[in-house]
């Protein structure tokens, strides 16, 4: 049989999948910010002329996919797979997306790991031939999971300083197993969970911390690489307080990392003068910014290869109010530019 391990958790793809084209819809918010122009969609209206947020956050994640297909020039017909997910209870704005695609679909939940574990598993399904092309993808959305997870917007509670904001948005990409791309998946660590005890649920940076150390640990101890072998380690939305504790954690572990190497997409979608606090979050912030900023350096050739970790924690509003931890999970993808295989 085949082997595509490499250590005890990260996957070699042998074929090296291909990014054939992605797509990121968001909010107003998210589009005032740095990378707005970057977008295909910024939307006008949070709404996005839905009678719901949660309609909203469905119809964004439906236009995301449709846009990322278009631009491949790609029938959903012949797409063999969907793998995506959200926020909300039941993943409902990625089932009823994959409902309106008529896409196969396996739902996914990993809070905003999901990106990463979609490409993950998409790159299985396509490199194995089993699947290709695939379609994967994540979103969130600010309104619906202030209500789900915290308080209902009309509540008007006060944010902590250690909070961050729920991006407003979706990314999709479409794997295939040739073709030109725009980047390649070469290899995959899967993370496990890591809880240290957090409980607090306006500070997710803590609570993801400690699972991105873990992951990016074992990436290094599996592949015998280093830090300086990334042109960028970018984490999915840890925010200032969690960035400054994996700089923190990895030194402690023997992999320093210099600040200039790593990326947080949490830090890259809101404008400074947005008082996000802690910086930006959600399904939605990993997924895209991978559109809008991270495959278009790695097909410019202005990054050659990055590690790409999303984070998520896995908390829920039952579980917090009968005071259980908060435990966080971090996936790990390796993306090259151009076509490696």
């Amino acid at each position: 049989m085949t082997q595509h391990r490499i250590g005890d958790h990260t996957i070699e793809f042998a074929n090296h999948p291909r990014i054939l084209s992605s797509a990121a819809v968001v909010g107003p918010k998210e589009g005032r910010g740095p990378l707005g122009q970057a977008f295909d969609l910024a939307l006008e209206d949070p709404l996005y002329g839905q009678k719901s947020y949660e309609q909203a956050e469905h119809a964004m994640f439906q236009e995301a996919c449709q846009r990322c297909l278009n631009k491949a020039q790609m029938p959903r017909e012949r797409v063999q797979a969907l793998l995506g997910g959200d926020l909300l209870n039941q993943i409902m704005a990625a089932s009823l997306a994959a409902r309106e695609l008529s896409i196969p679909f396996l739902g996914l939940y990993g809070a905003c790991s999901t990106m990463a574990e979609s490409l993950i598993l998409g790159g299985i399904l396509v490199d194995g031939g089993y699947a290709s092309p695939v379609l994967c993808a994540a979103g969130s959305h600010y309104c619906t999971a202030e209500r789900q997870y915290r308080f209902p917007l009309e509540y008007g509670n006060q944010r902590t300083l250690a909070a961050q904001w729920t991006v407003t948005g979706t990314g999709a990409c479409l794997l295939g197993g040739e073709g030109d791309g725009l980047a390649s998946l070469t290899l995959a660590t899967i993370g496990q969970v890591v809880d240290l005890g957090i409980r607090d649920a306006n500070n997710m940076g803590a609570a993801m911390a400690p699972a991105a150390a873990d992951t990016l640990t074992r990436h290094f101890l599996d592949t015998g690489r280093k830090p300086q072998d990334y042109d960028q380690i970018i984490t999915g939305d840890l925010g200032r307080v969690g960035s400054d504790l994996l700089l923190e954690l990895m030194e402690q572990r023997g992999f320093p990392i210099r600040e200039s190497l790593h990326t947080d997409c949490g830090l890259c979608v809101f404008d400074p003068k947005d008082d996000v606090h802690a910086g930006a979050s959600g399904c939605g912030c990993s997924a895209s910014v991978l559109s809008a900023m991270i495959l278009p350096r790695l097909q410019s050739g202005e990054w050659r290869r990055v590690l790409f970790m999303a984070t998520g924690a896995l908390l829920s509003p039952t579980t917090s109010q009968q005071g259980e931890t908060i435990p966080g999970v971090a996936h790990a993808v390796v993306l090259e530019g151009g076509n490696q295989g």
